[in-house]
């Protein structure tokens, strides 16, 4: 399975890539919106974590692109604003789920097993 990580907060991208490389998953890391919407379009991808706040496309912008070529991929959208317009307007473009940071590795991991039924 190939998980593709947007973030650009390098300790959490580090710490959820130990995580799920850990758990045996492929990852992709990118570190900004652009690049993450280019890896997606490239690869064959089962599901995308991704942060709100990214440089160049935000995880809004990138979940919108994702609905624009595929609309059955799962996308957890991460952030720590916390903030209900950011989190229904993630819902909407039709994020499969949603954390707030800081957030439980482990958590994260339950919450892409339940996706991925793996």
């Amino acid at each position: 399975m190939l998980i593709l990580i947007a973030e650009d907060d390098e300790l959490i991208l580090r710490t959820i890539e130990h995580k799920l490389l850990k758990e045996g998953y492929q990852i992709i890391l990118t570190r900004n919106g652009k690049d993450a919407i280019e890896k997606i379009k490239e690869l064959n991808v089962d599901l995308v974590v991704t942060d709100i706040m990214m440089p160049f496309a935000s995880g809004i912008e990138i979940l919108a692109a994702i609905r624009s070529f595929q609309k059955e991929l799962p996308v957890i959208v991460l952030s720590s604003l916390g903030q209900e317009e950011v989190v229904a307007d993630a819902f909407d473009l039709g994020a499969a789920d949603f954390m707030v940071k800081p957030f439980s590795p482990n958590e994260l991991v339950l919450r892409i097993k339940r996706l991925t039924n793996k």
